[in-house]
């Protein structure tokens, strides 16, 4: 189990969330022949798609397995009740020029939880892409930078205080891997 922080809202951090070879395979497949759709929000733009298992090829389906959901949420959620319902899981490819403002995931009624597994073959921090966590939703209240290391985790609870961002891509290409879950109501 990855340390768990509570500095500014609670999240842990894993260096080596997913096995390197499904990593691998699944970066390559992002990389040649994913599906992305182009999507734009009010704070941010990125390429994205829905993970569903007859979409995926048969040698990354695993990502959508009960044991390995599992053993990420182990790894990365300690604190979700075991009762816990997977939303969605999608995929997220930022290119340059690209940004994610300050936001806190926050809905009523939505998800409680979120796992990011970074997939970014030997990205260096001159790329940008960084994950910024705040301790409000003032930009200028950064607390932590988390650099998108290849294979690396990082779960968090979703709260009205979960503040992050990701900042402007210089160069390259950024993949994530976007688990959501919200604890079961019954």
């Amino acid at each position: 189990m990855a340390p768990y922080r509570s500095d500014p809202f609670p999240h842990a951090i894993s260096r080596e969330a997913l096995p390197l070879d499904i990593a691998e395979r699944t970066l390559a497949w992002m990389e040649t022949s994913a599906p992305w759709v182009l999507r734009i929000a009010s704070f941010y733009e990125q390429w994205e798609m829905h993970l569903a298992e007859e979409m995926l090829p048969e040698d990354i389906r695993e990502l959508l397995s009960p044991d390995t959901i599992d053993g990420l949420v182990r790894a990365l959620l300690p604190d979700i009740r075991d009762e816990r319902e997977l939303i969605e899981v999608t995929a997220h490819r930022m290119v340059p020029g690209q940004t994610i403002r300050v936001h806190n995931d926050f809905r009523p009624g939505g998800e409680t939880h979120r796992l990011l597994i970074q997939l970014n073959r030997g990205w260096t921090d001159d790329q940008g892409g960084l994950l910024m966590l705040f301790g409000s939703g003032q930009a200028e209240d950064v607390r932590r930078l988390i650099r998108p290391v290849h294979a690396s985790g990082f779960g968090f609870r979703i709260s009205r205080s979960s503040f992050h961002a990701v900042s402007t891509i210089s160069r390259g290409d950024r993949f994530t891997l976007v688990y959501s879950f919200r604890e079961a109501t019954n």
